[in-house]
């Protein structure tokens, strides 16, 4: 799929993650809640986060279509975050993920990045069901998955880690699943 994703919400624009955004890659990659919740990915300086695009992002465009999204303001066109679907190893279905700059946590970001993406899935990608997955101790993600319509299932670890992580799961009919 050779097409520009970009989505827009109220308050941000959501284009698909490229080689201009590797500074920012960066950065977030090497925030102390990436590295405690998400993992070091060993990006330690810009030619690491332009490899790292090359090699885990772009793939997942030109394979599935739908991607990691770099999430702007419209305001004034900060890079705040990325949020995304992913085909995780060890993952059964599509992974919701979204990460974000400390300075623009607990501002609604990510539930309003989220909130879109799943619609996107939904809609665009007629992916009726998604995933996620998070450390136990990230509490906060927690409570957002929640209030986005995750429900717990059950603790996983994935290939290659023994750390135990959380999966939540959506399904576009829960509604219509507990009527019936």
């Amino acid at each position: 799929m050779n097409r520009d994703l970009t989505y827009q919400t109220e308050r941000l624009v959501l284009r698909q993650t490229t080689l201009d955004d590797s500074a920012f890659i960066f950065e977030l990659l090497n925030t102390p809640k990436w590295s405690k919740f998400i993992g070091d990915r060993n990006i330690s300086n810009i030619q690491d986060a332009e490899t790292y695009i090359n090699n885990d992002i772009l793939p997942v465009i030109k394979k599935n279509g739908y991607c990691n999204f770099t999430v702007s303001r419209k305001s004034d066109n900060i890079k705040i975050g990325c949020c995304g679907l992913y085909d995780r190893e060890g993952v059964e279905g599509i992974d919701i993920g979204f990460a974000f700059l400390p300075e623009y946590e607990k501002l609604g970001y990510a539930f309003e990045s989220a909130f879109k993406i799943k619609e996107i899935a939904l809609l665009e990608f007629k992916l009726e069901r998604l995933c996620a997955i998070t450390n136990r101790m990230n509490l906060g993600l927690q409570k957002l998955l929640e209030k986005l319509d995750f429900k717990y299932l059950e603790e996983i670890s994935l290939p290659n880690s023994k750390e135990p992580l959380l999966l939540y799961k959506w399904k576009a009919n829960w509604y219509e699943e507990a009527i019936i």
